[in-house]
């Protein structure tokens, strides 16, 4: 009798585990369609507000803006009431302003409107990712890679989903609306399956610490990876069409190549990582990713690298995975957001050859850095 109780408690544990899984990836998958379906949004901000390039390059500076300024709070709130609770508030948030973001009439209004969808950004990809440490370590194996595939999955299909539905008839607003429902009806199916905060690792101090020692080495280490990241995003089509000649309307291809790469190595990644070590993962991958000119390579190579920085996040010992994670993830969107600019300042002194190249020396930096810490 005893030991049907324990193989029923063993059963109901296990599929209160894959059901989470389950849940947590969809949660990335939220994510990632809610954040790449602004993407095709912009040119229409930008014809109805009438900005020009500049203008709407500082307007745009505010969803990173509002995610950065978001997460260390995010971590504070995930500590005392779970990640779950942040995971629902900031998909809803995600869902809410996604249409608003073309409803805006001033530039000042699409900027505030932006932050606050930034703030939902930040705050989800915080709690998420503490989700996902949490079902990893009840899982048993590594399977955050397979996590930021879906996000990178989403990333696709948000974008390309988005203008399918305007292509198909509907209006950019109707468009807008129906992605942010299908959000909501994936969040508040899911929503009951991520694990509860009494099993969360809690700190009791409420004060935000700056990030040091491990925590502040991942860090500066993200910060390098989403830099690379944001190098594709930023400067691949500029590089193609102004360096290597590529016809403008093949100047994307770069960033597409890198973003399909991403995806369907973060979904092997698992896999790779359990079968290599999250050691060598880093190294062969930030290595591959120092080419950086050949963007399918920077995509296989940087796809597992930051699943293995947050992995390492969520485990050191002492620090709740909430907090390690914000810290970790504002340095490592601090990259995405200022590195960008960063090179376009080193290009417009050299070139943006040699500015891309300094990026590769950096991975280079990752590769080994990392190697000498597991």
């Amino acid at each position: 009798m005893q030991n049907q109780i324990r193989t029923t408690i063993l059963m109901n544990e296990q599929l209160k585990i894959k059901r989470a899984r389950r849940a947590v990836l969809l949660i990335f998958l939220v994510c990632g369609i809610g954040l790449s379906s602004w993407a095709p949004m912009v040119p229409f901000a930008k014809i109805r507000l009438g900005l020009n390039d500049a203008d709407l390059g500082v307007v745009l500076l505010a969803l990173g803006a509002g995610a950065i300024f978001t997460m260390p709070l995010s971590g504070f709130l995930i500590n005392k009431y779970g990640s779950r609770l942040i995971t629902l508030i900031a998909a809803f948030v995600i869902a809410a302003l996604l249409p608003l973001l073309l409803l805006t009439t001033s530039s000042y209004q699409l900027a505030a409107a932006l932050f606050v969808f930034g703030a939902g950004v930040g705050s989800i990809d915080v709690a998420m990712n503490a989700q996902a440490v949490l079902v990893q370590d009840r899982f048993g194996s590594h399977i955050m890679s397979s996590f930021h595939g879906l996000f990178s999955v989403g990333g696709l299909l948000g974008s390309i989903g988005l203008g399918f539905l305007i292509k198909a008839g509907l209006s950019p607003n109707i468009a807008a609306m129906t992605i942010s429902a299908l959000l909501i009806l994936i969040t508040v199916t899911q929503i009951k399956h991520l694990l509860p905060h009494s099993e969360e690792a809690k700190m009791d101090s409420t004060n935000f610490v700056l990030p040091k020692g491990p925590v502040l080495v991942l860090g500066i280490m993200c910060f390098i990876i989403f830099l690379a990241e944001g190098s594709m995003l930023d400067w691949s089509a500029v590089f193609l069409q102004f360096s290597r000649d590529f016809d403008p309307s093949l100047s994307g291809m770069g960033y597409a190549a890198f973003s399909v790469a991403m995806a369907v190595m973060r979904l092997a990644g698992d896999g790779i990582i359990h079968k290599l070590g999250p050691a060598k993962v880093v190294l062969y991958g930030t290595l591959a990713a120092t080419t950086l000119f050949g963007f399918v390579l920077v995509g296989l190579g940087a796809a597992n690298v930051v699943p293995v920085f947050f992995t390492a996040a969520g485990r050191i010992p002492g620090i709740p995975p909430s907090i390690a994670l914000s810290a970790v993830t504002i340095l490592g969107y601090s990259g995405q957001l200022a590195g960008p600019a960063l090179i376009g300042i080193i290009a417009e002194i050299t070139s943006l050859s040699a500015a891309l190249g300094m990026v590769g020396i950096l991975l280079f930096i990752v590769a080994f850095g990392y190697k000498h810490r597991d």
